[in-house]
Formats: structure tokens, sequence, C-alpha cells
């Protein structure tokens, strides 16, 4: 989408604490939703909370905005309270819901005008409307948006007072690549800025796209917390799949000291992991079509992966589906 010369935003020391939470409690009756959850968001970073579903992230971040009061623990926005000093913060946050916040019968650019002069200094609606292909869109009243539409609206809408931090809550829920790649953008330049980016995301790409933090929160407590470099550890395996099961201990035994193989069948393939200490080379390649050959056994898809965000997710939240 190009530069956007009105994006930046003065928002002081970029080495301070935007959002610092300890030891978060919060309960709905007999439930406890948050237990004990810490973690920092810095001025000029992406901090990603990334949890399944009932983890405790919504209400952590509704705790953070103002709305909900917690039952234990401290929480400072901006250095100050954001319930007993939400009149101070209102003007100096962006808040993108994940739905609604908008008059159905309300025009495009007529909304984000109206809440551009709700502000001191605000980005040029247009120039956000042109940055987020909605310019052809502008007299278009709110229910006759595409939700993707919608979702940009609400996200021009968050970041129009040029805010010094932001809550984005699934930004790219519904978008096509193109609306996906434009918002990945504008949230680079807010951060390029200096403003602090709190993301709540299930898109693992885009953490790890966007993320300069990320903690991953279940059970309502943080299970670890990093870089999306330091959470995946750089760490690469060899995968394929086969259409016969493998004699996986045969193959272990014919593979370099330290190097696990694991195996799953779905869909009628048998799908197949080598993990090493280091990172595989030729030679283990080279070894594993040796042995596939002398098994008589095709390797199919056979390649080197790199462990992501979403593996590191899956192994500390399990892979079973969850009702809430």
């Amino acid at each position: 989408m190009g530069h956007c010369p009105e994006s930046h935003i003065d928002s002081g020391s970029m080495d301070t604490a935007a959002v610092e939470v300890v030891d978060l409690v919060k309960r709905y009756g007999a439930t406890t939703a948050v237990t004990g959850l810490t973690f920092t968001a810095r001025k000029g970073a992406v901090t990603a909370l990334l949890g399944p579903n009932g983890a405790g992230k919504t209400s952590t971040i509704e705790i953070c905005e103002g709305f909900r009061g917690a039952d234990g623990g401290r929480v400072r926005v901006l250095g100050l309270d954001p319930v007993a000093d939400a009149g101070s913060l209102k003007p100096r946050v962006g808040v993108m819901p994940q739905s609604g916040g908008v008059p159905t019968g309300a025009r495009t650019g007529e909304w984000l005008r109206l809440m551009a002069s709700f502000h001191a200094r605000p980005i040029s609606p247009d120039l956000l409307l042109e940055r987020l292909g909605l310019t052809a869109s502008a007299a278009t009243p709110f229910r006759r948006l595409s939700g993707g539409q919608q979702q940009r609206l609400s996200l021009a809408c968050a970041v129009v007072g040029r805010p010094e931090l932001v809550f984005l809550d699934e930004p790219t829920a519904g978008l096509d690549p193109q609306a996906r790649m434009a918002t990945w953008d504008l949230v680079e330049a807010l951060r390029a800025a200096g403003v602090a980016v709190i993301l709540s995301t299930h898109h693992m790409e885009e953490a790890e796209r966007l993320a300069d933090h990320v903690v991953i929160i279940d059970h309502g407590t943080a299970v670890a917390s990093g870089t999306p470099a330091e959470l995946t550890g750089g760490q690469r395996e060899i995968r394929f799949f086969t259409d016969t099961p493998l004699e996986t201990s045969a193959l272990a035994e014919a593979l370099p000291a330290g190097t696990t193989v694991s195996s799953s069948t779905s869909g009628g393939r048998h799908h197949h992991t080598l993990s090493t200490p280091g990172s595989p080379g030729s030679e283990l390649l080279a070894t594993v079509t040796a042995w596939c050959a002398s098994a008589d056994v095709l390797p199919e898809d056979l390649r080197v992966h790199r462990r992501t965000l979403e593996d590191v997710f899956l192994e500390l939240t399990g892979r079973e589906l969850r009702n809430r």
C-alpha cells in the first residue's frame, strides 16, 4: 500500500512499558478465568496474546481496556489505572473490537470523520480510507459493507486518533489476502511510529509476522513468552508421508544419534516427522531416502520444515478441540 506519511505518532520514550500486568486474577463466580497472569507490552512493539478459546485472553484485554475490573493483581496502562483513570486514557488508547461498534446506518466516510473530530491531531480520514481500500465505499452505510470492509473500518476508527496504544482483536478475521496485507502494513507502520500494539489473534502466521513479543495463555496463565524466534528455537524437521506404514524403529536405528522419529495417520496416509538436535543436512536427507528405497517405500512431499509458532502453540495448549 506504500508509506503512510501521516501515520507517525509522537508517543514519547519508546523504552518504557505501555502495559504492565502483574499477577492478574479475574473470577466469574466460582470460575477463575485469569490466574496470576504477568506480562509487559512495550511502546514501539507488537505484543501478541495467543491462546485457545476460554484461555482468558478476552478477560485480560477487557481489564486492560478498562471495561472490567480485576479481582487481584496489578494492571497499569500508560502508567495509569485503566478503570480509575479511564477518562485520561480514552484519548490515548485505540480499541478495535472484533465486531460491532458502528451504527448500522452510519456511512463509512462520515463515521470515520466523526471519530476523527473527537481527537486533537487525527490522521486524515481520507488517507486511512485509501490505505485500507475503503475510498469507494465512503458513502456506503455500515450495514451494506462486507464483513471484511466492516473490519477495516473498525481498524481505521481505532487508529484515526493517533493513539499511543492500540488493542487489535482478530484484526484480519474474514479478510482477503490483499486486505490482510494492507492491515499488516498498517500495523507495522504503527510500530515504526512508536505505538504499542496489543494483538489478539488465532492466526499464527499473523502473530509470527507481526509480533515482537508473544505471550501464550492457557487456563488463565502464561505458559510461554518470548520473541517468535525464541519460542520456535529455529529448529527444523524433516517431514514426509507414505501410503504404507513404516517400521519407524528400524528407520530410527539408521539415523544419526539423537534423531527422533514420530508418525501419525490421517486421511489414509502415514505422516512422519524426523527431529534432530541441529538443522538437518543433506547427509540426513540422503540417509532417509536411501532407507526408504531399501524398504521399497516412496517418501512423498519430503521437505525440511521450520518449526513454527503454530507448532509451539499446539504443543503447549494441546491439539484436542475444546468446548469453549
